[in-house]
């Protein structure tokens, strides 16, 4: 008997059902869990690890994000052997190598990339669990190291660091483009967090702070074509058809604009938008029943042009218990005030 036999001897099911891909996640998240507690998930940081697998190509970062808070209040409401049992039902051939992988991530220590050896009968359970042979498990570890080591590498400091200290020794982001530096606006005290990949940089923390810089080079043909429609319409159609629909509306139910104001002033035009996110803030609360919740929340959104470089600058602002918002005319104001004074701590490059 091991301390491990309550998920892996457990017969129960769930009548939730899970796709495959929902089941590799649902393989995460017990790893996870499994030796600490489901209060101590970072659940935006496993959807991260995750949404680096392949399998999640078709998937936003919202919907990652959805998924382990649907696959973390299944755990809560069910156990951890109901939800590996219904994860394991729904792992297609194709695709139970994938599950173990994201075993595996969970369990990989951050500093040498070894299996803690206090780790490791846990991961022969469900190596066995899920019928993988000695060979193909001892692989799957080795691919999980390789793709770590060469994705430390790719994202290894070459000419500078991404993070760096200005000549009055306080942190600054450095974009790895070098297109431009911006102070932290979080601190580690209240939870802050940096979270980057190609093209985007966000800062968060536990008290509400959202901040979020998407940075797009521009060829020089869509730079003429910007020139000949005018940067008002470029902007409106860039910010309200394209960007929107695919980063926002289709992850947030009901989501909706509210409020736009095209700003202009002597070197260039910002493009504002105000929408609302029913239950579409990056903080969750924890209900009585155990589940986890997001929060209301309003997204400003600020687009411009700097250099040959579009910028969509966002900030959140998350409705806690007892928070009401005030007129949209105020809420507009108070977050595209908030956008405005984060961009004018940008050094443009």
């Amino acid at each position: 008997m091991t301390k491990y036999d309550k998920i892996f001897n457990s017969t129960e099911t769930s009548e939730e059902s899970l796709s495959p891909e929902e089941a590799v996640a649902a393989i995460a998240v017990i790893t996870a869990i499994v030796d600490s507690s489901i209060e101590d998930l970072d659940a935006e940081s496993l959807a991260d690890i995750l949404w680096e697998f392949e399998v999640f190509d078709e998937y936003s970062e919202e919907e990652m994000l959805e998924i382990v808070d649907r696959l973390v209040a299944i755990a809560q409401d069910e156990g951890l052997g109901t939800l590996f049992n219904t994860a394991n039902a729904s792992l297609s051939d194709e695709i139970v190598l994938d599950g173990f992988a994201a075993g595996v991530i969970m369990l990989l220590d951050d500093q040498n990339l070894t299996i803690p050896t206090q780790k490791q009968p846990y991961l022969k359970q469900l190596q066995q669990a899920l019928e993988l042979e000695d060979i193909e498990a001892e692989e799957i570890i080795k691919e999980v190291i390789a793709a770590i080591e060469e994705t430390e590498e790719e994202y290894a400091p070459q000419e500078y660091e991404t993070v760096i200290l200005d000549e009055f020794g306080q942190q600054v982001y450095q974009s790895p483009l070098g297109n431009f530096v911006v102070p932290i606006p979080v601190t580690s005290e209240q939870g802050g967090t940096i979270q980057s990949q190609e093209g985007i940089v966000g800062f968060s923390d536990d008290v509400g702070t959202l901040l979020r810089i998407d940075y797009y080079p521009l060829p020089p043909e869509y730079l003429e074509e910007i020139e000949s429609q005018g940067q008002e319409k470029y902007l409106h159609s860039t910010l309200i058809k394209k960007y929107l629909p695919q980063a926002i509306f289709t992850n947030v139910q009901g989501a909706e604009i509210k409020y736009t104001e095209y700003l202009q002033d002597t070197l260039k035009g910002y493009y504002y938008v105000l929408v609302d996110m029913p239950k579409g803030s990056t903080i969750s609360k924890q209900e009585n029943n155990g589940n986890a919740n997001r929060l209301d929340a309003y997204r400003g959104l600020l687009a411009f042009i700097n250099g040959k470089f579009l910028y969509i600058v966002s900030s959140q602002r998350t409705f806690f218990n007892g928070d009401s918002p005030g007129s949209i005319l105020d809420e507009a104001e108070d977050i595209k005030q908030n956008i405005l004074e984060f961009v004018e701590t940008m050094d443009f490059n």
